[in-house]
Formats: structure tokens, C-alpha cells, sequence
């Protein structure tokens, strides 16, 4: 397998400077090894939500680049090197990514904070951390095997393997735009796929930007590639009849949408559609370990991830104890710049988001709600939402039943266990949900019976390139991480083998 060298050089995004907020950098797609602008010259904004301002412009890709970039792909897997390479040469190209992360981690978690509002201190430790996945992923590579079966048709040896399910096209969201798309990407390229990755149009320059790193690891032309754009771009990529699997995250209006337009092709699909969390507090949790528990997992990140522990579900001896701390912990949050190593909270991502998080609250008003803390535009104004917490909600409340998708927690109470299951379980989500309570019997009881994908017991908000992540119900269909996420981009094969070479009755199986 050898690498491809284009002939346009790749070049480093420049970091975030008053040069840059003067002339934005306009971010290029990146087809078949090249980057090119978009066919008809178009290019969309990319606002920095802290300040508003166009911060970065990125090519608009028609339907020709779509086609292209898909072409690419097919071409790469059909008849080019990846297509041959072996798990070994794969595991290298992993493994090189990993050092290019690693080494640029800092300048794409600018890059990141600066596209989608969250905190550089959060983005910083996320890239610091993402390398681990093309490790994990280079290791599988190179260890996973098929299977001898257990045949009984004494003429025959029957074996399985795992073959690359072929072109994958991949949606990401704007909440965390580089470790979603590298969620998929490394367990794609480990199993030996194609790629194409479809960024939000709200956050596409980190993306944009990561072809560099392709690019410089030695991946063949058309293995990786980037088309921006809007829903459109999307609709088109996901359409696309030489697209094999369909990766994507988002919303689960949106999932559905997509799944159905994969399925007039049969691609496979596998979705990540968020959730409405619950964290269960037991009256024998100490109050301020669950409290700080519970605002990580739903204040951290602006509330902007699809694990957000929204809805606390908290033993009503214990829930003013608990419910105080967290109002308590509330006030004191730094809300600013999200460069500024002291903030704790940064912006909404969008406007359209920050409108959509105060027009839920006031209906939750509207119904009944009673704010405890926030329930309107944080301080610094602009984009910002103050951290909210809200009790007399009811199960039936579309601030419960709904994602929220800010930093927005709904608080519910409860008298047992059996209570606690019930309404951590009454909702069409099940992606995740959190456990606080010294029992260790009772938390494995509990755990047994929540439906959802990760359950964590006194934590909140953990993950690993060897954990399985995905959900029940509405937050989707498949799994991300572990062995799981590399088998969603292979197909079984079964081979069967005739030892004997002795002609059989054609009219007759085996």
C-alpha cells in the first residue's frame, strides 16, 4: 500500500488570531487525496458563538462534490490499496493518526471552542484523549479473527470472517464534531472501509481541518473524505446508492429521516440519537458527592450532549438536601469565554439552539414548573443560557419528555425503588442514566432494570474506546466504542470448503 501525495499540499488552518476574525480562512473539502474548493465556488459562514462573529468560511459542496467524494470512496475501496491493505498496514496508519492527534491536540481544541462555544479547558482533554481511540482500534485490527464451525456435513470445513461492509458516510452534530466523527472513523478504517464525513454546518472547521492529519498520515486518495455543507449535503451523502453504511448522530427526528432514506438503498445504518437521562439519587447517597455528580452530568458542556443527566430523580427524604446543593453550586457557575480557563459554562452553540432551550423553559413554566434556579439569559447576555434547575415537574411535561439539549435539569421525586425504576424508565429515550447510593446490592438491582445503554454507579459522564455506547428505544440503533463499534462496519462472510471432491446429488444439500 503506498501513500498518496496530491498535488495541492495540505495547509494548517491558522489559529484563532485578530487576523483571522479580519479575513476568515475558508476551509476547503478534501476529495480523493485533493483539496478543492466547492464545484460552483461557494462558501458558507461559521460564527463564533462567544462573539458572533464570522470566525471561518467553508466550501458549500454541490451535488456534483457529493458524487465525487462518494466516487472517491467506492474507487478506494473497489480497486485501490486500502482495498488490499492488510490489518497490519492499517494498524500503522491508526496508529500515525493517533500521533498526529496527539501532537495537535491543543490547536484543534481551539479550533473546536472557538467553532461551537464549549470550554477549550473540556475541548483540550478531549483531544488530549482521542488518540486512545486509534490505539484501541489499531490493536483490534490486528487481533480479530473469524470462526472455525462446527459442521455436520463431514465433507465439509465451514469458516467465518469479518470483511469491511465498503463506503461509509458519516453525519456528526455540532456539540462535539471531532470525537463523534473519530467515534466512527476508527473503527471504520480498522475494518478496512472508505470514508466520507458530512460535519454540521454550524461546526465545520474542525473537520475541515482534521484532513490535514489524513492527509499527512498516508492515507490512499479517497479513504477520507470531507464535504461541507448544509442538510442538503447531508441528504445527498446519505442517499447516495454507492453508499454502503450510514453513520450518524443527532437528533432522532432527524435519525428517522435518515434511516429511511438509507433504506432505499439498504445501507446499513447505525444511529446515535441522544436521550432524556435520569439520575437516581437514593437517600443513602451523601448529598454533596451526588449533587456535584449531577451537575457534571448535565452543566458541563452547556448541556449540550446527548448523555445529559436532565432529569434527577432524587428519594424525597433526601431531595431537599440534594436539590439545595445543586441550586447552591448553580449560582456560584462562571459563565464567560469559553478560552478563559476560570469559565465553567460557556454559550448555546447557535441562536437557533439558545431559542429553543428559553422558548422550552417557558413552557415548562407555562405548565407549571417552578424554577428553582435560572429559567432565562445568563448574564453575560449574548448566547448564554443561565444553569436552570426546575422542580414541580410531571412526567407528562414536554420539558420531561423532550430533549432539551441545554443546560436545563428537571427535578422529580420519589418513594422506593420500585418507584425510582418506573420513572426513570417512562420515557421513548434510553441512552443512559446514573446510580448514586452506598448499596451496592441495590445499585446492581436498579442497573439490572433501567433501560439504557451506559448506567453509571456514583459517576456520571464516563466513556473509553473499549466501552460499548448507544441506546435503547428512541436514542437509537447500533453501538459506538468496544468491539461492538468495529463490528457495525464489517459483514460476516461464511465460507464453506468441500474436502472430499466426490460428485453428490445435485437435488440434494450438502
Amino acid at each position: 500500500m503506498s501513500e498518496h501525495t496530491p498535488d495541492t499540499p495540505p495547509h494548517r488552518p491558522a489559529d484563532l488570531t485578530a487576523a483571522d476574525r479580519n479575513a476568515p480562512a475558508v476551509h476547503r473539502l478534501y476529495i480523493d487525496g485533493q483539496f478543492v474548493s466547492a464545484s460552483d465556488g461557494a462558501t458558507f459562514d461559521s460564527l463564533n458563538p462567544y462573539t458572533g462573529e464570522v470566525w471561518a468560511r467553508a466550501a458549500a459542496a454541490t451535488d456534483a462534490d457529493v458524487d465525487a467524494a462518494v466516487a472517491a470512496a467506492r474507487r478506494a475501496f473497489d480497486d485501490g490499496p486500502w482495498g488490499r491493505s492488510t490489518p497490519q498496514q492499517r494498524a500503522a496508519v491508526l496508529r500515525k493518526l493517533a500521533d498526529l492527534v496527539a501532537r495537535e491536540a491543543e490547536h484543534f481544541a481551539r479550533l473546536e471552542s472557538t467553532d461551537n462555544g464549549k470550554l477549550y479547558r473540556e475541548m483540550v482533554g478531549q483531544w488530549r484523549y482521542l488518540p486512545e481511540w486509534f490505539h484501541y482500534y489499531a490493536g483490534l485490527a490486528t487481533s480479530a479473527v473469524g470462526a472455525v464451525l462446527p459442521s455436520d456435513k463431514p465433507n465439509f470445513v465451514a469458516h467465518t470472517r469479518r470483511d469491511p461492509v465498503g463506503v461509509v458516510a458519516a453525519i456528526t452534530p455540532w456539540n462535539s464534531p471531532g470525537l463523534l466523527m473519530i467515534w466512527k472513523l476508527a473503527p471504520a478504517l480498522a475494518a478496512g472501509c472508505t470514508f466520507v464525513v458530512k460535519p454540521s454546518e454550524h461546526t465545520p472547521v474542525s473537520t475541515a481541518a482534521f484532513a490535514q492529519l489524513a492527509h499527512e498520515a498516508g492515507l490512499p486518495a479517497g479513504v477520507f473524505n470531507v464535504v461541507t455543507g448544509d442538510g442538503r449535503v447531508g441528504e445527498r451523502l446519505v442517499a447516495h446508492p454507492d453508499v454502503d453504511k450510514v453513520a450518524f448522530t443527532g437528533s432522532d427526528a432527524v435519525g428517522r429521516r435518515i434511516a429511511q432514506a438509507a433504506s432505499g438503498h439498504f445501507a446499513r445504518v447505525s444511529l446515535e440519537l441522544g436521550g432524556k437521562s435520569a439520575q437516581v439519587v437514593f437517600d443513602d447517597a451523601e448529598p454533596e458527592h451526588a449533587a456535584n455528580g449531577v451537575i457534571s452530568g448535565i452543566f458541563a458542556a452547556t448541556g449540550q450532549t446527548c448523555m445529559a443527566g436532565s432529569r434527577l430523580l432524587v428519594q424525597r427524604g433526601i431531595a431537599d438536601a440534594v436539590v439545595g446543593a445543586i441550586v447552591a453550586r448553580a449560582r456560584r457557575i462562571k459563565l464567560g469565554d469559553p478560552s478563559d480557563p476560570a469559565t465553567e459554562m460557556g454559550p448555546a452553540a447557535t441562536r437557533a439552539q439558545y431559542d429553543k432551550i428559553l422558548a422550552m423553559i417557558a413552557d415548562a413554566r407555562a405548565e407549571g414548573a417552578t424554577v428553582a434556579f435560572g429559567g432565562g439569559p445568563g448574564e453575560p447576555g449574548g448566547l448564554f443560557v443561565a444553569p436552570t434547575v426546575l422542580t414541580g415537574v410531571r412526567s407528562d411535561m414536554r420539558i420531561v419528555r423532550d430533549e432539551v439539549f441545554g443546560p436545563v435539569l428537571c427535578v422529580q421525586t420519589f418513594d422506593d425503588e420500585a418507584e425510582a425504576v418506573r420513572l426513570a424508565n417512562d420515557t421513548r429515550y434510553g441512552l443512559a442514566a446514573g446510580i448514586w447510593t452506598t448499596d451496592v446490592r441495590r445499585a446492581n438491582r436498579v442497573a439490572l432494570r433501567l433501560r439504557a445503554g451506559s448506567i453509571w454507579i456514583n459517576a456520571y459522564r464516563t466513556v473509553g474506546p473499549f466501552a460499548p455506547f448507544g441506546g435503547f428505544g428512541h436514542s437509537g440503533i447500533g453501538r459506538e466504542n468496544g468491539p461492538e463499534g468495529l463490528a457495525e462496519f464489517q459483514e460476516t462472510k461464511t465460507i464453506w470448503t468441500e474436502l472430499e471432491g466426490v460428485r453428490r446429488d445435485p437435488f440434494l444439500l450438502g
